[in-house]
């Protein structure tokens, strides 16, 4: 299973992750001001999380690399002025 881990000292609480990923593996802690990994099981390794975060404070181990099959361009057009 792929093991996905969000550094805390680099999470800028940006979302992007949340709003990209397509199986819901993120959520947002309010309290914390931070992403966090909600549902690891359900991820498919595309990375599109590491891809689009800005701080890479995301890293995933355990996954069998293949061609990244998804990919938003148009979400990520719009966020390049961020990155």
């Amino acid at each position: 299973m792929v093991e996905i881990k969000v550094h805390e000292e680099a999470c800028r609480g940006c979302r992007m992750c949340v709003d990209i990923c397509p199986t819901t593996v993120f959520a947002f802690d309010e309290e914390k001001r931070l992403c966090v990994v909600e549902h690891q099981e359900d991820c498919i390794a595309c990375l599109s999380c590491a891809y689009i975060c800005p701080s890479g404070a995301i890293s995933q181990e355990n996954y069998h690399v293949v061609k990244n099959f998804y990919r938003d361009l148009v979400f990520c057009t719009k966020m390049e002025k961020f990155i």
